[in-house]
């Protein structure tokens, strides 16, 4: 949150696996490029990132009323390049020895590692990203936000993943073979990894934003659905088969419309709610009616900020809609999950403080 009485200092914790996954993931890199060569890691790491700066924008926007705490976003993309990483190849390493132990072929294991044993493993460490965070639950609004948790977190796993693939196909096919291979992952297939993860961020923020009975039952459908799905794409790119992997693709890309729908579906619902608790605050003077106007449509909120930076009003406009929002997801969590009258009061009070702060300019 960014109204300033209400934001959560960071915990130590989590500054911790931020600052850890961050150093583990350069610590890969670091192995990738003395094993690859600076040509070849170059290469590679350009291929990488150079779509990354497109599809983080394109996840953020998702979160455009309501923006997640950047820390917040900071560490589950760093989870999903460090931690996720280095314990998803070990882990996967470890469960392929022992199927050779038990006397599965090498082709068979190779197939299994591929197939079942890095979409249980990776997704469950990706997902554990969102589940690291429950402690801060209070960020954690709506199906969105579990979306966009998940989604940094896949975006952080699959930035360093794609290196270490690129580097493969340069040793092998050269820099032709590290740009086809770019082509299917870079830019056919950009939100695999974000997409199988975001199924265990709707589980995660499903059962923290409702209050039926069996809500904490929507983490393990979530987590089977990100392995089908991942499971689904590895599955049918081992098998070299342009129909498997084209219907493959189109179960995905339904998956991807689906989250798409979650998301606007959300933001109209928040945005009706909007214009239906706001409206009881205008004797406090901080609620006009041009205000619920202004705050319920995303053009005319963008419009009111361009007005406010021409005044040098900027921040203050941005402060003003951002407690707002916050003071309708108050009462949808009130109204979801129940909430002591008290605490209701007091963080009531410190957003409409917020509001009053930023119309005094």
């Amino acid at each position: 949150m960014t109204a300033p009485l209400l934001v959560q200092r960071p915990s130590k914790a989590l500054l911790i696996g931020l600052v850890v996954s961050g150093l583990l993931a350069l610590i890969v890199l670091a192995v990738m490029l003395l094993a690859g060569g600076p040509v070849g890691f170059g290469l590679s790491a350009l291929l990488a990132v150079a779509p990354l700066p497109v599809l983080l924008a394109a996840v953020l926007s998702l979160d455009r009323l309501e923006p997640e705490p950047k820390l917040n976003l900071a560490f589950a993309f760093a989870w999903g390049a460090g931690v996720a990483i280095v314990a998803g190849i070990a882990l996967t390493l470890a469960g392929q020895q022992l199927f050779l132990r038990a006397g599965y072929a090498s082709s068979a294991v190779e197939n299994i590692g591929t197939v079942v044993l890095a979409p249980v493993i990776e997704e469950a460490l990706k997902g554990s990203a969102l589940l690291l965070l429950l402690r801060r639950r209070i960020e954690i609004d709506g199906l969105t936000d579990g979306i966009v948790y998940a989604s940094m977190a896949g975006l952080g796993f699959a930035a360093v993943e794609n290196v270490g693939y690129y580097l493969l196909a340069f040793g092998e096919d050269g820099a032709s073979g590290a740009v086809q291979l770019f082509v299917l992952r870079g830019l056919i297939d950009p939100l695999g990894h974000p997409i199988y993860t975001s199924m265990i961020g709707l589980g995660v923020a499903y059962a923290l934003t409702r209050r039926t009975a069996f809500r904490y039952a929507a983490i393990p459908l979530g987590y089977c659905g990100a392995v089908f799905l991942h499971g689904l794409w590895n599955g049918a790119a081992t098998t070299n088969s342009l129909s498997w992997l084209g219907g493959a693709y189109l179960v995905i890309m339904a998956a991807l419309v689906l989250l798409i729908v979650v998301t606007v579906v959300e933001r109209r619902h928040l945005v009706a709610r909007m214009a239906y608790y706001l409206p009881a605050y205008q004797q406090t003077g901080l609620v006009t009616d041009a205000d619920v106007r202004m705050l319920t449509t995303l053009p005319a909120r963008k419009a009111a900020r361009k007005w406010a930076r021409g005044a040098g009003l900027g921040r203050a406009m941005g402060d003003y809609q951002q407690a707002a929002t916050e003071l309708t997801l108050l009462h949808l969590r009130a109204e979801r999950q129940g909430m002591d009258a008290r605490r209701f009061a007091l963080e009531r009070d410190a957003l409409l403080g917020a509001m009053a702060q930023s119309r005094r300019w």
